[in-house]
């Protein structure tokens, strides 16, 4: 591959990517600059937290049982290699349940607050145009959808979780390499969870967000990474949830090549990715076509 072609890819990926993180901070300053938002946004999850903190609390204060548990073979060993086996394994533990809290703290909170996010994304679409041929789908049909989406892309996510929770006992590698890969796997589900909500008013289901989120892989990651470590920041996932379904409304936006620019504004700063090659930037993507549709598979 000629080397000046593969610098500029590797520069517009980076590009990319650094745009999908600016998504978040543009989430949050159209989140700030409306009250009405922020209290639609907090309370759902505020409950979420709360029940998240308790439960990594309860794992915090049996994880030392835990590590024992699953290392009875270093009962027999000195003191200071049976003790460092098992800090590795509660660190492992402890990792496993932060990493599987932020990848099912979205989907439990979207469906909590299933009508104040879709209130939030709503708005945030009225502010850049709408959404021309919005699907309207009562709410108990869109959140027993969205429930059977994210159980799928929980199911994908624990599949991904198990080999880094094993990998995390290997010295080194468990504490540097998997904390990387976690946040680079964790938010992607996060990207693609977050954006189930504009998808669902397009017509467009789960084998849809992850068609066209591949096709906009560097800025779906960089999104998905900055709410996977602001997930991280104590209180953190409440402040930011808000944010990121605003966020994420924009995300689906630009993938899906439509304007991220206010209405009646000059114009756009940059050309919107476009979410399938070929695509002309703002026109109408064929992802959209009915096919589609709630109710499809």
């Amino acid at each position: 591959m000629d080397t000046p072609v593969a610098a500029g890819r590797t520069g517009r990926a980076l590009s990319e990517f650094g745009t999908g993180v600016g998504l978040l901070f543009r989430g949050l300053a159209i989140y700030v600059r409306n009250p009405g938002l922020m209290l639609l946004g907090v309370v759902p999850a505020l409950i979420t937290g709360t029940l998240y903190l308790a439960g990594y609390a309860t794992l915090v204060y049996f994880v030392s049982d835990l590590a024992e548990l699953v290392t009875p073979f270093a009962d027999s060993w000195s003191d200071t290699t049976r003790d460092g086996v098992r800090l590795i394994a509660a660190l492992a533990f402890l990792g496993l349940g932060g990493l599987l809290g932020v990848l099912t703290f979205a989907a439990v909170t979207l469906l909590v607050g299933d009508p104040f996010y879709e209130r939030i994304s709503e708005r945030v679409e009225a502010r850049y145009g709408g959404v021309p041929d919005e699907v309207e789908v009562p709410w108990y049909r869109s959140m027993r959808r969205s429930l059977v989406d994210s159980l799928r892309l929980l199911g994908r996510s624990a599949l991904i979780g198990v080999p880094l929770f094993v990998a995390g006992f290997i010295p080194v590698v468990g504490q540097l390499v998997v904390p990387v890969v976690a946040a680079a796997v964790g938010g992607w589900f996060l990207a693609l969870e977050l954006v189930g909500v504009p998808f669902y008013r397009r017509g467009m289901r789960l084998p849809d967000r992850r068609r066209v989120l591949r096709a906009n892989r560097p800025l779906a990651l960089g999104f998905g990474v900055a709410v996977f470590l602001g997930f991280l920041i104590p209180l953190g996932a409440v402040l930011v949830m808000p944010a990121a379904v605003a966020g994420a409304a924009l995300l689906a936006r630009r993938s899906l090549g439509q304007s991220i620019e206010a209405a009646g504004s000059a114009g756009p700063t940059g050309p919107p990715a476009p979410a399938i090659a070929g695509a002309t930037p703002g026109a109408p993507t064929p992802a959209a076509a009915p096919t589609g549709q709630l109710g499809g598979r």
